[in-house]
């Protein structure tokens, strides 16, 4: 793709782009200096500082306040289609270890900024590949892409889930089907530390699966402390949490989510693992429901806390801590002396240091004394590259009531 104008940016703007951060906002371009008016949505351009020096090159959309999504800083980088097969192809080699374990059939092969590709996701389950693209560049360049992962991986089926609301920012609309080979089964039965889960790829949260979750599961499916215990599973999903549990032993397992085909997709993962009879399905609203646990003094040893993203914009970020406040207060509450709160947040807004933070609040308000014995995370096959630190967005700790 040629290079089909440039951006200029003011003065004192050109620290995040030297320290290799990929966005460039729209208040940090000198628009009457820049040469932007002939460049196609999605258009390759230059980045050069209010000097005119070289800076970066990448993807440019006007309808984006992130203007520029950055994909080399070499400025003698030709970015055609060998560039996306090279690039694409670093970033699966950093997965062959996780093929090499053989502890899982699905995981993330492309990781968007955090693998040099902004704007696309790559997750594989079993033979097929889920794809999204999220942004007007990577989707200009969508056969080129699928080329690539033909030739580099020889996939049973390509599936496009790019039906996420950040494409309407990008001026996309949702996108869905079979770009290569065969559709994907459904659901996709994939295994992870021999367990089984069914993932659907068609309608199914993010490309059909939370692959980041692996080694929170992992947790649940070895830790001693589940065995025998009373486990609540809160915004249960398909039930993952729930299903390592009962493998490990709970004595009773109860997963409570406000989708009731999620909750029948939890059901299906439990018989598949033989544990038809471990669990107890709840359809209700969460918050709702951990009220009525409290007004009833009932108590769990196990308690897992994993709700959707409750800040999509820096305006929510106080409304989202007040829930995420309220839940764990919550669970706080029904926690039995010596439980285990394993808490988390999704929402990338909310940093590490704040979220804790809202988690000490809720513990005192409980009047429980806890220690934090664990801290989770997105696993390797979600890198958090150091120059965007955005890239880390999943939190979760594991804290321990004590009797102290």
């Amino acid at each position: 793709m040629s290079v089909q104008g440039q951006a200029i940016l003011k003065p004192g703007r050109e620290k995040a782009i030297q320290n290799m951060h990929p966005w460039i906002f729209s208040g940090a371009i000198d628009e009457s200096r820049s040469k932007l008016s002939d460049v196609e949505p999605g258009g390759i351009i230059d980045v050069r500082d209010s000097r005119g020096g070289f800076l970066a090159r990448g993807y440019y959309n006007l309808r984006s306040q992130i203007r520029v999504r950055v994909l080399t800083w070499d400025q003698n980088e030709a970015l055609a289609p060998a560039w996306w097969r090279v690039r694409i192809a670093q970033s699966i080699r950093a997965r062959e270890p996780l093929e090499a374990q053989g502890d899982t059939s699905a995981y993330r092969l492309v990781y968007a900024e955090s693998d040099g590709l902004p704007g696309l996701v790559v997750d594989k389950y079993n033979d097929h590949l889920v794809v999204q693209f999220l942004t007007l560049g990577v989707d200009m360049v969508k056969q080129t892409i699928v080329d690539a992962l033909v030739g580099l991986l020889k996939p049973a089926g390509i599936y496009e889930r790019s039906d996420v609301d950040v494409r309407q920012k990008e001026g996309l609309q949702d996108s869905a089907g079979v770009l290569y080979g065969e559709a994907p089964p459904d659901p996709i039965t994939i295994n992870e530390f021999g367990v089984k889960y069914p993932v659907d790829v068609y309608t199914g949260h993010k490309t059909g699966f939370y692959l980041d979750q692996k080694d929170s599961r992992r947790w649940l499916l070895t830790n001693p402390a589940v065995r025998g215990a009373d486990v609540l599973n809160a915004f249960s999903y398909t039930g993952s949490f729930g299903v390592c549990a009962a493998l490990n032993g709970a004595e009773s397992v109860i997963n409570i989510d406000s989708s009731e085909p999620a909750l029948e997709a939890a059901l299906q993962a439990m018989s598949m693992n033989g544990l038809s009879t471990k669990a107890e399905y709840i359809n209700v609203d969460v918050f709702d429901q951990l009220r009525q646990y409290r007004d009833d003094e009932q108590s769990f040893d196990v308690i897992v806390l994993d709700p959707p993203k409750f800040a999509h914009n820096t305006s929510q970020v106080e409304a989202a801590c007040r829930g995420y406040k309220d839940i764990n207060l919550l669970a706080f509450e029904l926690l039995r002396p010596g439980g285990y709160l394993l808490t988390f947040s999704c929402s990338g807004l909310v940093e590490a240091d704040l979220f804790q933070k809202v988690v000490f609040g809720a513990s005192v308000d409980a009047e429980q004394q806890a220690q934090i014995i664990g801290w989770l995370n997105q696993p390797s096959d979600h890198p958090v590259l150091l120059t965007f630190p955005e890239g880390r967005y999943l939190k979760g700790l594991v804290c321990r009531t004590t009797a102290f």
